[in-house]
């Protein structure tokens, strides 16, 4: 029995059933449980409650790969306004444990626990008067297996929510499995979890746009081996387009570290680096928008203060984190990849900031990474930044 949020359930006891040191726990088991993910858990359950706020009105919410089924019962028991939860998993053992926490947390008259295949469900579930306010979609892997059905059973204005655990394609070392998953060529640089985010982002635009579904990123996260991205749908022709027309391309030159984006639907991809005359690299088409907007950052911050977690200081920090990077250019530089470039000692990250600042340009931390920053400055004038630094020491 753990205790996680506001409600307790039964869990399989994880060490019984790891035979060498290796093996990873949670999939051993014979029914899902990853303890490391209620941090994802607790985020989920304040983008929910920030969702139901925002549209102000009851809301119903699936989780069609559930588990033990601790993530649609915290839903149902933690966010207000919430009227009816399904969740969903095709191990049948997994359903009898999820039924067995829901009526243990006596949510029995809201939380509905189905046995059966998750795309199945979401089908079941994608004509008009059917459809979800919130579809979770939090695999083991990639979530692009159900992407197409997740797309067509959340309502117009709906919520939708992925995680991709699977970072080895999406951050460059299995390149030819993100194209065959992603549909996006990814790039192993310094902000690969970034590419991570918006590739993932895009295969959910251009899923969604087959549909005449338009996506609107709220908010994204890269914390452990996973990323995670909410974003709302908004349905029609116009809003699908709108989104295919955020795609594009970020190139990347290993030599000098300049990086520009090439954003449209026919963007024009240059060979050569423009500041050193090195051959540039791409990745994409990817996600080139905003990844988070302030309306909801700033909702999930004050719910934050307001609810007692037990990671609520980490959250606190991530999202302050966030409001400090959202109106920042794509990308971010990470210290030691600059130094390790000039062959000089790592100047302080703050005093690198100022410097930045003092010059004209935007600079702020990033939570991808605790030694990286994002500024609109060239990669030139960052590594000239850097070495003037660096050589005061």
């Amino acid at each position: 029995m753990v205790q996680e949020g506001d409600v307790s359930v039964v869990v399989p006891k994880l060490e019984a059933f790891v035979k060498e040191p290796w093996e990873y726990a949670p999939s051993k088991a014979p029914v899902f449980y990853n303890p490391v993910m209620e941090f994802n858990r607790d985020i989920a359950v304040l983008a929910l409650q920030a969702y139901q706020r925002m549209v102000n009105q009851e809301i119903s919410a699936c989780e069609p790969l559930a588990g033990c089924g601790i993530r649609g019962i915290r839903f149902a028991k933690e966010v207000e306004g919430v009227k009816k939860v399904i969740v969903n998993d095709i191990n049948p053992e997994a359903a009898k444990l999820a039924e067995f926490n829901v009526d243990y947390n006596k949510l029995a008259k809201r939380v509905m626990v189905v046995n059966g295949e998750a795309n199945l469900l979401l089908a079941q579930n994608a004509a008009p008067r059917r459809r979800f306010d919130f579809i979770d979609v939090d695999p083991f892997g990639s979530p692009v297996y159900y992407t197409d059905s997740a797309a067509r059973a959340i309502r117009n204005g709906g919520l939708l929510a992925l995680t991709a655990t699977d970072l080895a394609p999406l951050c460059g070392v299995h390149s030819k499995a993100c194209v065959r998953k992603y549909g996006g060529r990814p790039l192993r640089t310094e902000y690969c979890h970034e590419l991570a985010v918006r590739l993932l982002a895009g295969s959910l635009v251009t899923t969604a746009a087959k549909h005449g579904i338009g996506v609107h990123v709220v908010f994204s996260h890269s914390t452990y081996n996973y990323v995670r991205v909410y974003a709302l749908a908004r349905y029609g022709a116009r809003q699908a387009d709108s989104s295919i027309q955020r795609m594009g391309y970020i190139l990347h030159c290993f030599s000098c570290l300049h990086r520009e984006m090439s954003e449209g639907g026919r963007p024009t991809l240059k060979q050569e680096c423009p500041a050193c005359g090195s051959n540039l690299s791409f990745a994409g088409p990817l996600w080139l928008g905003r990844l988070w907007t302030t309306e909801f950052c700033t909702s999930m911050q004050k719910l934050a203060e307001e609810r007692d977690l037990k990671n609520q200081k980490r959250i606190l920090k991530l999202l302050h984190l966030i409001e400090n990077e959202l109106d920042s250019p794509a990308t971010y530089y990470v210290m030691d990849k600059i130094c390790d470039k000039v062959n000089l000692s790592v100047p302080p990250l703050a005093a690198t900031l100022k410097a930045l600042r003092e010059l004209g340009f935007q600079a702020a931390r990033t939570h991808f990474n605790s030694k990286a920053f994002r500024t609109n400055a060239s990669a030139e004038v960052v590594k000239e930044t850097v070495i003037r630094l660096s050589s005061a020491l």
